[in-house]
């Protein structure tokens, strides 16, 4: 008989529900006459709560894929009845492996016996296989005869950065599914779908809490809450991970000291982690930064990382748990007068030297690049600089600097580019795939090391998790580059369609024509070359704020001047290019070797400097600009071509979102351009620069109530400026046409300042044409008062058929209404002023859809 599953492990899933929640486990209608010898019935051997979600999966997904009903049966021993049945079935726990072993599975199928039979080393491999085989399903792809995988690493983990008051650091999807007022959430049923959407694609851990722990994380009451989360996430092999603060036995504990080698700390250590496990028995480990950012650290007492780090691990070790110590350790309060300055030098001058001391435990987690998820780096020089060291490689899948999930990117394709990098250490091939996984620098008895993926994810209470539902590809497609780094790109890319958007070959086509090079094309709009991406830093990391990156001790400099950009890190410079192994190393150290994209990363060069492209710099940057951009706005035009082939509501969020991007392009475009033209005093060889057909300036036209206002920094404004209105009765602006007769396409560009609601209503001839209001909430959802980068916006009417001599007006009507934010007392700031920047008219080359 089969016993019925826990409530909290049911699977049951709402298909009509197309709000993104079901993320990729949609279990949408499939042409079942493909899976017709596929047998209906489910066994099951084992009855850990893992393999009964495994075998519920199994039941639910197939049903509602192929329309007919999966009965489930629990065998507790082997019995001779496999016929015509899906056996699910784990290796004896005696024979299940430890955290360092990487979990595997297979999958036969027995045509004689009509059978199928899942195997898997653990139970937690169990569950992997059943959703690889109901991912060949979803997708209508054929289940092999035999079909066997191994994780690549034992370590695939997300980071939360939730913190207890509910926000999320660096979160773009709304408040934490886990805390909300200093507490757990008393629903968790949102944690336990997540846990659940990140085993289907392999990851076994998740760290739930900011890396900037909060210092009463240990306490034994949060313990307690703590187990709750982890009982929900138990059934779909998640093991629950902590960021803890270094400090906690001073902070929780009362000792005088944290010191990592003082005895008292030593034992306050090894009690909380006995106590750990008393509550939850399975905890993962701690996720561990110090000594950055702010962040007390074993330095405070001379001590080292690996003498702070092994002091966790020996208090874990008993208990089978594992420490990650982030290697993004760095000053930031660097002197940027001093040219040999360099923070991409800190994670190999502060970690290198302790190679070979560090725990079998300790893994360090390691960014991809040297600086900060931007949208290129090289990959960090740590990766070759530690051989006698476990490794982890820490991506991001939460858009930080790269378009915080309202610009759509697809981030696989470079973390691929990563993983293929070869470091050449020991002047041999070693490829960071094979550093990460452990092969390239193998122990002494020839076994791999430990090795791990790490992503920040930071998903939040929206209901499809990530806020656009094409971000939801860069959580699948790290999940299966941790599982597999061997994977191609079109493989992911063309699964997570099929599964998330149907098996419509031309939906599955042009999805993929969309994102396919959206890296490549979100970096040619913000920042080529290597130079990195040019956010505001010391802000929100979203819109352009180039100046930013200068002048300050967070050493993202790009060294910019009227003679040249780029830091110099060649040996006569910071020698940073000197941290990577030799060869590498050569072919970075000269501009003639070095790759394009990654030159202004290394060298500082003037704007005239000829690229293997044959372009100038100077002009590559503009027109990479440019090309980008247009890239971008013909998204837009594509996923259109897709209206009635995909849901409406995620047909209409996606389309909302691709034209709010193809507008942020364009401020993007506009103000790298601007301010790169401003510093180097060189135009644009084809005259775009500067020279915007069919632009009207706010502060040019006819105004009534409207005043200007200088616009910081000044090139997130068309012309520096932009006009405010001050009477709550409105404003307008207006202007005489001088177009021929035709179809047009009107831009309205505008600032949305996230906390007001201004409204807009544009006239032609006196009659109203459009009427939107500005009440978008655009991430990080913090507020910012001023037009800037961050809240520029766009309203765009297509096919409005003018005359020449029309008028044109536009009236704004602010809101100003006096209630106090947040506690404050200056309400007047926090009003929203319907500022306007230009309005800009051009043809309408095709046919819009509305």
């Amino acid at each position: 008989m089969w016993i019925p599953l826990l409530c909290l492990v049911s699977s049951v899933v709402v298909v009509s529900a197309e709000d993104g929640s079901a993320a990729w486990l949609r279990y949408a209608p499939v042409d079942a006459a493909l899976y017709r010898h596929l047998p209906a019935r489910i066994i099951v051997r084992g009855n850990t709560p893992t393999e009964r979600a495994s075998a519920e999966e199994l039941r639910s997904g197939l049903s509602a894929m192929l329309g007919r009903t999966m009965s489930l049966q629990q065998q507790n021993s082997m019995q001779n009845d496999d016929a015509d049945a899906i056996v699910l079935a784990a290796a004896p726990e005696d024979k299940a492996s430890g955290w360092n072993t990487p979990e595997a599975f297979s999958i036969d199928s027995n045509a004689q016996q009509n059978s199928l039979l899942i195997q898997g080393s653990t139970p937690r491999a169990v569950l992997y296989a059943a959703f690889r085989l109901l991912e060949e399903v979803g997708s209508e792809q054929p289940i092999p005869a035999h079909q066997q995988q191994r994780a690549a690493v034992a370590i695939r983990w997300t980071n939360e950065w939730d913190n207890p008051d509910g926000s999320i650091e660096r979160g773009y999807a709304g408040p934490s599914i886990f805390f909300e007022n200093g507490h757990m959430r008393k629903d968790l049923t949102r944690a336990s779908a997540y846990a659940r959407l990140l085993a289907s694609v392999g990851i076994n851990g998740c760290t739930v809490n900011n890396v900037n722990a909060a210092p009463d994380v240990l306490t034994t009451q949060n313990l307690q809450e703590f187990a709750r989360l982890a009982d929900r996430f138990r059934p779909w092999g998640v093991r629950l991970s902590l960021s803890i603060d270094l400090a906690s036995p001073q902070t929780i504990g009362g000792l005088p000291t944290f010191d990592p080698l003082d005895a008292r700390v030593i034992a306050w250590w090894q009690q909380k982690a006995d106590e750990i496990y008393r509550i939850i028995p399975d905890f993962a480990g701690f996720t561990v930064k110090a000594d950055s950012e702010g962040r007390r650290g074993p330095s405070q007492y001379g001590r080292t990382p690996a003498g702070a780090a092994n002091v966790l691990a020996r208090a874990l070790r008993p208990h089978g748990g594992v420490v990650l110590y982030r290697g993004f350790v760095y000053n930031h309060h660097l002197d940027w007068h001093d040219l040999k300055a360099d923070r991409a030098r800190a994670a190999v001058d502060n970690f290198a030297r302790y190679d070979g001391l560090f725990d079998d435990n300790v893994i360090v987690q390691i960014k991809e690049g040297p600086i900060d998820f931007q949208a290129r780096e090289p990959v960090s020089p740590l990766f070759a600089a530690l051989p006698h060291t476990n490794m982890a490689l820490e991506l991001q899948v939460a858009q930080e600097y790269t378009g915080q999930q309202r610009h759509m990117v697809w981030l696989p394709a470079m973390w691929k580019w990563a993983l293929d990098t070869d470091l050449r250490a020991g002047n041999r091939s070693t490829p960071l795939s094979s550093i990460v996984s452990g092969h390239a620098f193998a122990k002494a008895d020839g076994q791999p090391r430990a090795g791990g993926f790490v992503s920040v994810v930071n998903v939040g209470m929206d209901a499809n998790w990530l806020h656009h539902p094409m971000a939801m590809a860069n959580l699948y497609g790290f999940a299966r580059l941790a599982w597999n780094p061997g994977l191609s790109l079109d493989e992911i890319l063309k699964e997570w369609t099929r599964l998330t958007w149907g098996n419509d070959p031309v939906v599955v086509s042009t999805i993929h024509a969309m994102m396919a090079n959206s890296w490549q094309t979100y970096e040619g709009y913000t920042g080529p070359n290597g130079v990195g991406t040019l956010t505001n830093i010391l802000g929100y990391h979203f819109g352009p704020g180039i100046e930013s990156a200068e002048r300050n001790g967070w050493g993202q400099w790009i060294r910019a001047d009227k003679d040249g950009i780029g830091m110099d890190r060649t040996a006569a410079g910071t020698g940073y290019i000197q941290q990577y192994p030799p060869q590498l190393a050569a072919q970075y150290e000269s501009p003639a070797t070095c790759p394009d994209e990654l030159v202004l990363f290394f060298h500082h060069l003037s704007w005239q400097y000829k690229l293997h492209s044959g372009k100038t710099l100077i002009q590559s940057i503009y027109d990479q600009h440019y090309a980008s951009t247009a890239l971008v706005a013909d998204y837009e035009r594509q996923w259109q071509t897709l209206h009635g082939r995909v849901d409406e509501p995620r047909y209409q969020q996606v389309l909302e979102l691709l034209r709010f991007q193809a507008g942020h392009a364009v401020v993007w475009r506009d103000a790298m351009n601007e301010w790169f033209h401003r510093t180097s005093g060189i135009e644009d060889a084809q005259g775009r620069v500067g020279h915007y057909s069919g632009r009207i300036e706010a502060e040019s036209m006819i105004s009534v109530g409207y005043q200007p206002r200088d616009v910081v920094p000044w090139e997130t404004a068309s012309g520096g400026k932009a006009m405010v209105c001050l009477d709550a009765s409105g404003c307008s602006l207006a202007t005489q046409l001088q177009q021929p007769e035709g179809f047009y396409r009107i831009d309205v560009a505008y600032y949305d300042t996230w906390q007001g609601v201004s409204r807009f209503d544009l006239r032609l001839n006196g009659a109203s044409v459009a009427i939107w209001k500005a009440e978008d909430t655009l991430p990080p959802a913090q507020f910012d008062p001023d037009p800037d980068g961050q809240t520029a916006a766009r309203f765009t009417l297509h096919n409005l058929y003018l005359h020449l001599g029309d008028r044109l007006e536009l009236r704004g009507i602010p809101d100003l209404r006096s209630e106090l934010i947040r506690g404050t007392d200056a309400a007047s700031d926090f009003r929203e002023y319907a500022i306007v920047d230009y309005v800009e008219i051009r043809p309408e080359t095709s046919l819009h859809l509305p």
